[in-house]
């Protein structure tokens, strides 16, 4: 028996809660993972994890081992990192990204990444579900707004700007809002938030504060890309990142309105779990993902620059 990579199986068995998310995330059979387990428990002669039909969980010994096991698994990795990151970063990279900047501008700009690091294998879950990185077992995810408190390391890669805008077919038949207080008499697109089941309120900021507003609106969506077609297309007033509509701004397909009374840019953050070792291909994805979102208009690494 292999006895760190029974460690390895026992440890992501532990976190993804059961032996089937556990052989999918690591990509082995889940017979193997189950045996290997056994044996471990077979060899310390206790019993580690308690087994239902529906998921497992520590039992007292395999709790205080649990602990120790990535105490050892850090250790090792980080003694290899000192041998081991002096050559080219190489190995699958699993990352969880939001769908409209991985198109408009990861996407796009990956090539040039592929081209730097040929022996990086990247897997990319592209939605906009915050993902449970232990469980299915992803290396880092970028994460837009504020971040819940939680055991993950966060690291701030800079903000989006956000504007507010229409089609010109809208403001040629309601005219343009030039204050806050014009927009009772507007028609607003509704974005449907995720994470509270109601839509987002319209947001401002005036004279340094943050002020919101609901505003009334004939069509609420819930998809980031359906919610800009809206706008151009002409349902209403629209809050989206700058980067997301930047080639309709310079096409004319839509046109900022309010402009000095823009939302408070909405932050972005790479985060990944703090009890596994950041490999040379995270650090080398995360920083050119850094510079790629920093180059693009409207991903800015001040929130005061507006």
């Amino acid at each position: 028996m292999d006895r760190i990579k029974a460690m390895q199986v026992f440890t992501r068995v532990v976190e993804a809660g059961s032996f089937t998310r556990a052989a999918e995330t690591l990509e082995m059979p889940r017979a193997t993972v189950t045996t290997s387990v056994q044996q471990l428990e077979a060899h310390l002669g206790v019993r580690l994890l308690h087994r239902t039909t529906r998921q497992v969980s520590l039992t007292l010994d395999g709790g205080a081992y649990y602990e120790r096991c990535l105490t050892l698994l850090e250790d090792l990795a980080d003694a290899e990192a000192m041998l081991t990151d002096r050559h080219e970063p190489a190995g699958r990279l699993k990352v969880s990204l939001p769908g409209p900047p991985t198109r408009k501008v990861i996407l796009p700009a990956l090539p040039a990444f592929c081209a730097r690091y040929p022996l990086i294998d990247l897997e990319l879950g592209v939605n906009d579900r915050p993902v449970d990185l232990i469980q299915e077992g992803v290396d880092c995810a970028l994460r837009a707004g504020p971040l819940p408190d939680s055991s993950l390391v966060a690291r701030r890669l800079g903000y989006m700007v956000e504007i507010s805008c229409a089609s010109p077919d809208y403001l040629a038949r309601f005219g343009t809002p030039t204050t806050p207080t014009d927009l009772a008499t507007h028609q607003v697109i509704n974005y449907h938030s995720g994470r509270t089941g109601r839509p987002l309120p319209w947001e401002y900021r005036e004279n340094g504060e943050t002020h919101q507003l609901q505003l009334g609106g004939r069509l609420t969506v819930d998809n980031a890309d359906a919610y800009t077609a809206a706008a151009v297309a002409g349902f209403g007033l629209a809050q989206i990142p700058l980067y997301g509509v930047h080639e309709h701004l310079l096409a004319g397909q839509l046109v900022e309105v309010l402009p000095e009374y823009r939302p408070a840019p909405t932050p972005l953050s790479v985060v990944y779990p703090h009890n596994r070792h950041l490999s040379s291909k995270v650090k080398v994805f995360i920083e050119w993902l850094s510079a790629t979102l920093r180059a693009y208009p409207g991903l800015i690494a001040d929130p005061e620059r507006r």
